[in-house]
């Protein structure tokens, strides 16, 4: 079977470019695969990180893409949709996770279906976290030109049925990332980032944006006693000025460790090695890769109650979940957990157990039962 793929791959980097290589890598196993990808992703004025290209610090998988697509060029989306059409896939497989890129996914994707290619998108995002005028126009245009499509939430499933009622999808959740090293000995891993040894470390990691709800999380610390310390990590987008100016209003500085750049997955597993919790106090959500970064390393987390959040989590044998992203709640949350001896070394263990459900392979065939499902009765338009 031939499947073409069309998404972020390298030499881009980040969350979307890492799953795509991890699914990319377990296709072509069987199949063959040939991946496409951007000659712009984002014009550099909607891009508010500090670069979006693989560094001589990072080591991505440098999964073999033609680089074609422009994200703002209607040429290029053309000259895409004929390159991939040229090859003759069976499938093609898209990721998406914001409105901006449904003129050029949909309009590939709708070119290559009236040559004979089923397409389906795994969706990250149907509906965006920060919302803008046309989003739900754009999303349209772009559902109505997919076959199928990977719901990896119920969040999601449900935003899909609400904007395509008839779609066809299956609800698979997000795979456990494996492609980080392994794990090392926390005292090693805190001392590599001259964190104190005595303390319960707690870790926010992962882009850095309003709508993950850092600001609660400085404020939970403030209700919370000097044994905890917090590593905040990852790269900004915006401006930190806020939660600084909040760090030092709450006087905050010295149980605070601040990483605010790009974290490459060489050190990846330093962070989580060395933390004794992870704290996901979103405001909004769908799904997030995070939680499946900390449950290759074992490591329980602390999510709030929004999205699919509590999909990937199991309240109470694989983590915590909070009523609400709320500061109090957070604390409470991360006290109730502490309070307990064995809690922690219970809940890494029943995440053990858990992996396998999570599996690329699985995955993987998910997708592929998708395709064979939408036989004859998709209509192409």
């Amino acid at each position: 079977m031939k499947i073409g793929y069309l998404s972020t791959f390298y030499p881009y980097r980040g969350g979307i470019a890492q799953f795509n290589a991890s699914l990319y890598r377990e296709l072509e196993k069987q199949h063959e695969l040939r991946a496409f990808t951007f000659t712009r992703q984002y014009p550099d004025l909607l891009f508010p990180g500090q670069t979006q290209m693989v560094t001589g610090a990072d080591t991505a998988d440098p999964v073999p893409a033609t680089r074609v697509l422009d994200s703002v060029n209607p040429v290029s989306w053309l000259k895409t949709a004929g390159q991939i059409s040229a090859w003759s896939p069976d499938l093609l497989i898209m990721k998406f996770w914001m409105p901006f890129f449904s003129p050029s996914l949909g309009t590939v994707s709708g070119k290559v279906r009236k040559k004979g290619t089923r397409s389906i998108a795994i969706l990250d995002n149907v509906i965006p976290h920060e919302k803008r005028p046309g989003d739900l126009a754009l999303i349209r245009y772009y559902l109505n030109r997919v076959d199928g499509f990977i719901a990896m939430s119920k969040a999601v499933e449900q935003d899909l049925l609400s904007l395509k009622p008839d779609a066809h999808y299956r609800l698979k959740a997000h795979p456990v990332y494996d492609h980080f090293p392994v794990k090392i000995d926390p005292l090693q891993a805190r001392k590599a980032l001259n964190l104190p040894e005595n303390k319960t470390i707690l870790l926010f990691f992962g882009f850095i944006r309003e709508y993950k709800g850092l600001d609660l999380l400085i404020e939970a610390l403030f209700e919370l006693d000097d044994r905890f310390h917090l590593v905040i990590a990852g790269e900004v987008y915006g401006n930190f000025d806020r939660y600084q100016s909040q760090i030092d209003r709450l006087g905050l500085q010295n149980r605070i460790s601040v990483f605010t750049r790009y974290i490459s997955d060489q050190e990846v597993p330093v962070f989580f090695s060395a933390a004794d919790l992870g704290v996901l106090p979103y405001k909004t959500a769908t799904q997030s890769g995070i939680v499946q970064i900390a449950s290759q390393f074992d490591l329980p987390v602390l999510v709030t109650d929004v999205g699919g959040l509590t999909e990937m989590v199991s309240h109470g044998e694989t983590g915590w979940v909070v009523s609400r992203p709320d500061a109090e709640e957070v604390a409470a949350g991360i006290h109730a957990i502490f309070a307990s001896q064995g809690t922690l070394s219970a809940w890494r263990e029943e995440i053990k157990r858990r992996k396998p459900e999570l599996s690329w392979p699985g995955f993987a065939r998910e997708v592929l039962s998708l395709y064979q499902e939408l036989g004859s009765s998709t209509t192409r338009k």
